[in-house]
């Protein structure tokens, strides 16, 4: 992919956001994960406080353990914040103009983040959707675009969105449905898909809005960017960011309209979306998209692969199997 881009004269700028749970290693008595014990107090925390200096303020000696261990590995860990579940967390990449490099970082991140909840006793979890109730956790993919003298192709203002931008987001719209299977893998993948959780359920945009799957954040006209929000922290980083490079490719190419950027609540405006496993593997399987950007043997052998696992997982019998049915039907 990134040789697609190179022979344009073009570079992307990738960076990636990781969420994740920290959980105690002890499981409930249901065999189910939990926060970890609070510091203070010694109590488990079951409140939400997104963004909370609390929260962090709790777990600084996990969040520092794990920025020393980035700066010994000189992984460019950014910022942490507390997220919208207990226990949950995001750890924020800088940026970089080699996509490649920074899918190193998120792989190197989530390893590093692992092994110092070991080393403390906890667990580390990147699971889609640990938690039935709780938030599920994403990866996001911010992406700007570099000409061959440097300037940013998206660079352009809420009020006059540049066309380099639109057909961008129109690309990653329209090979959204293509590569879902890349963005959700897994058959927990599925479960985080509900609404007013802030996930996409549909293909909209919007500038600085949270709701909506393809997002531009708030910035300076020479720092516009894209967030790409659909993608589960169970994903991939490396085929996260092949397939959004390749709808921002295909967009501009196709020279696509996204429609007009949502304002407010884009759950509302537009109708939901709930995927399943199955549909999003014959999408894939079926997906001109795939064969044309990532050549037809993978898309054979990656979609192949999936539904095996997937014929894995319905063949088990699950405890919620006994619970409903063994004394009842």
């Amino acid at each position: 992919m990134l040789e697609r881009y190179r022979a344009l004269g073009l570079t992307p700028v990738v960076a990636v956001e990781l969420e994740f749970y920290l959980f105690d290693r002890l499981a409930d008595a249901d065999g189910r994960p939990q926060p970890t014990l609070n510091a203070s107090d010694g109590r488990r925390n079951a409140s939400t406080q997104v963004y909370s200096i609390d929260d962090l303020d709790e777990n600084a000696g996990f969040i520092d353990a794990v920025a020393r261990a980035c700066q010994a590995q000189r992984i460019p860990a950014d910022t942490a914040v507390a997220e919208y579940a207990p226990g949950q967390f995001e750890i924020n990449l800088k940026h970089r103009a080699d996509a490649l490099a920074a899918c190193d970082d998120a792989l190197l991140l989530k390893r590093a983040i692992k092994a110092v909840a070991l080393q403390q006793g906890h667990q580390a979890s990147f699971m889609a959707k640990p938690l039935a109730g709780q938030a599920g956790s994403g990866l996001h993919l911010h992406v700007s675009l570099l000409d061959r003298e440097g300037r940013n192709l998206f660079a352009s203002t809420a009020d006059a969105p540049a066309d380099a931008l639109r057909h961008a987001i129109g690309g990653l719209q329209a090979s959204a449905r293509d590569n879902l299977l890349l963005f959700a893998p897994h058959a927990n993948s599925y479960r985080r898909f509900v609404a007013n959780a802030f996930v996409p359920l549909n293909q909209s945009w919007g500038f600085n809005n949270r709701t909506v799957a393809m997002r531009v954040p708030h910035s300076d006209a020479a720092n516009t960017r894209v967030e790409h929000r659909i993608a589960g922290a169970d994903a991939n980083p490396y085929l996260v960011a092949a397939a959004v490079l390749a709808g921002i490719l295909d967009g501009i190419e196709q020279q696509l309209d996204p429609g007009p950027p949502v304002t407010g609540n884009a759950y509302e405006q537009f109708p939901v979306q709930t995927p399943h496993w199955r549909e999003a593997i014959d999408d894939f399987l079926g997906s001109d998209f795939a064969a044309r950007w990532y050549g037809e043997p993978f898309r054979h052998i990656y979609g192949q692969q999936k539904r095996r696992e997937m014929a894995d997982f319905q063949a088990l019998v699950p405890d919620l199997d006994y619970a409903w049915y063994l004394r009842t039907v």
